[in-house]
C-alpha cells in the first residue's frame, strides 16, 4: 500500500515545523515538498532536519503552482496550521482544487468554513484542538451539558487560558468549553475569558520557561452562589507533541474516508476518536 502523502501548510510556523519533524522522524507519511505560507514570509524555502528543502508558496503564487504540485505528487492530504486570518480563504482554495484537508487552525468564520466544504467535492477534518485527550475531555463536558442541563445554575465561572505570544486569537478550545458550561447553566460570555500572552505572567503562573514559546494552559473555575463549593477543570499542555499525534490520526482517518468515497463532509476530532 502506498504511503500517504501530506502537504503541511504554515511553514515556517512553529506547529508546521514540529509536524514536519515528526513526519520525517516517524516515517509515517511522506511530506510534499511545498508549503503554502503567509504574505509576510520572505523566505523561499524551509530546510528540514534532513537538509531537504520545502518550497514556500506565498498567497499570490499558489494559483499558478497548484496544478504542478498535484502533477508532481499525485494525491495528498493537506494539513493546515496557518493563521486565523487565512482560514476561510485557505479552505476555499482547498475545495476549489480538490484538496482534502485537516485543519487545526482556529479563528475565521467557522460556519462559512463548514459550508464551503459541504458544497465541495472533498471532505475535511476540522477541529480547534487536535489533542485527543483534550477532545475527549470536551466530549465529556458536552455529554454532561446534553444530559444534565442547568447542573451549575447560579454558579459563577472564571476562565484563564495561556498560550505563546504568537497565538493571535482566543483559544478555540476555551471557546468551545465555555459553550458547554453555558448549557450547564453558567452565565458567562466569551469576552470574559482571560487571555494570557506575556512571558512574565506565564512564569508567575508556573509555565516552565522552556515551554513559554509553546504551551496551552487552561483553567475553568466554577463557584457556587454561596461560595461554599468550588469545581475546577484544568488541562495544561507543554510543547506541541500531543497535537502532532492527534493531527496524524486525523490524517489517517480522513484517508480512510476518502477511500470510501466520502465527499462534502466535515468530520470532527470526536469522529476521529470514535473511528480510531
Amino acid at each position: 500500500m502506498d504511503i500517504q502523502k501530506v502537504m503541511i501548510n504554515g511553514l515556517p510556523g512553529n506547529v508546521a515545523r514540529m509536524l514536519v519533524s515528526h513526519v520525517i522522524s516517524e516515517r509515517r507519511f511522506e511530506v510534499v515538498r511545498y508549503s503554502l505560507t503567509g504574505p509576510e514570509i520572505s523566505d523561499a524555502t524551509y530546510i528540514t532536519d534532513t537538509d531537504d528543502p520545502i518550497r514556500l508558496v506565498r498567497p499570490e503564487n499558489r494559483e499558478d503552482i497548484i496544478d504542478r504540485i498535484k502533477e508532481e505528487h499525485g494525491r495528498f492530504i493537506t494539513i493546515d496550521f496557518t493563521h486565523p486570518s487565512a482560514v476561510n480563504a485557505n479552505a476555499a482554495f482547498y475545495c476549489k482544487h480538490g484538496l482534502p484537508f485537516v485543519m487545526g487552525t482556529t479563528g475565521g468564520d467557522r460556519d462559512a468554513l463548514e459550508e464551503t466544504v459541504f458544497a465541495s467535492t472533498i471532505s475535511a477534518v476540522i477541529a480547534p484542538n487536535m489533542a485527543k485527550q483534550i477532545v475527549g475531555l470536551q466530549a465529556m463536558i458536552a455529554y454532561a451539558a446534553d444530559n444534565f442541563p442547568g447542573l451549575f445554575n447560579g454558579y459563577s465561572m472564571a476562565v484563564k487560558e495561556s498560550h505563546q505570544a504568537t497565538k493571535a486569537d482566543t483559544s478555540g478550545t476555551a471557546l468551545a468549553m465555555v459553550d458547554h458550561f453555558k448549557r450547564l447553566g453558567v452565565a458567562f460570555e466569551a469576552q470574559e475569558i482571560v487571555k494570557v500572552r506575556t512571558p512574565e505572567e506565564q512564569k508567575i503562573m508556573g509555565v516552565p520557561e522552556g515551554h513559554i514559546s509553546g504551551h496551552g494552559w487552561h483553567t475553568y473555575t466554577l463557584v457556587s452562589p454561596d461560595e461554599n463549593a468550588t469545581f475546577q477543570f484544568v488541562h495544561n499542555i507543554n510543547g506541541r507533541d500531543i497535537y502532532a499525534h492527534g493531527t496524524f490520526d486525523a490524517v489517517s482517518f480522513l484517508s480512510e474516508k476518502l477511500i470510501l468515497g466520502e465527499t462534502g463532509k466535515v468530520f470532527s476530532m470526536v469522529d476521529v476518536l470514535k473511528g480510531a
